[in-house]
């Protein structure tokens, strides 16, 4: 699914991100990628995106050679990567069901699928019932779930959590990653980026651990323990 082959990142203040990382996910997997600031988390989200480019080596995505994949050929690459961020980024003058609508009609999807698929994924994600709220109307739990629900609305093969529960509460934080996990029971490869170890320490799932730009550990599921 996602296959690091001595990758190194360096940016143009020489900045070295990361250096020569061997990692490999596999398909249907469910890992987490820990690390202080500065350690290369996401620049490995990044690279992965195709928002950045490796300096060195090779990154295989399901398959890709994201060297190959042509600028005019990113929008078809990401439609199978899904990504939830800590801040959300829901669009606030949408409601629920509209930034959901929206995810798959930039992708063209026909607009009676939009109206049968919309429902189906709010309701994946706990949030039928609030369908027409206003981002501002929702909690911080309920828009990372909205978010979630755009994030999986074209079926990606790959879903990216880079600190998804950064901003809520405890209680919070655990149903959001159920619902990840749930997703991943599903058949979706799930990547989450985090410095929660407590979260981490809970599920029990691989563990990659980055410092300074490097894999320093690779730790098999169920093994980590804070």
């Amino acid at each position: 699914m996602i296959n690091f082959n001595n990758v190194t990142k360096v940016y143009k203040s020489g900045t070295e991100a990361l250096k020569n990382v061997n990692l490999a996910i596999k398909k249907g997997e469910f890992a987490f990628v820990i690390g202080p600031s500065g350690s290369g988390k996401s620049t490995m989200i990044k690279l992965i995106m195709k928002e950045e480019e490796p300096t060195g080596g090779e990154l295989y995505v399901n398959g890709l050679d994201t060297r190959d994949v042509d600028r005019y050929e990113i929008p078809t690459y990401r439609k199978k990567i899904g990504v939830v961020f800590q801040d959300f980024k829901l669009l606030p003058n949408k409601t629920a069901y509209q930034n959901v609508a929206f995810a798959l009609r930039v992708t063209n999807t026909h607009g009676r699928q939009i109206r049968k698929m919309v429902p189906q994924l709010l309701a994946v994600v706990g949030l039928l019932d609030k369908a027409n709220d206003w981002p501002g109307e929702l909690s911080g739990g309920e828009q990372q779930r909205v978010v979630i629900a755009r994030a999986i609305a074209n079926n990606p093969d790959l879903l990216i959590a880079d600190e998804p529960t950064g901003n809520l509460d405890p209680r919070t934080s655990l149903e959001i990653m159920n619902l990840m996990y749930k997703i991943n029971q599903m058949g979706t490869t799930v990547l989450v980026a985090t410095h929660d170890k407590s979260i981490v320490d809970t599920f029990k799932q691989r563990v990659i651990v980055l410092d300074e730009g490097r894999v320093t550990r690779d730790i098999p599921e169920g093994r980590y323990v804070v």
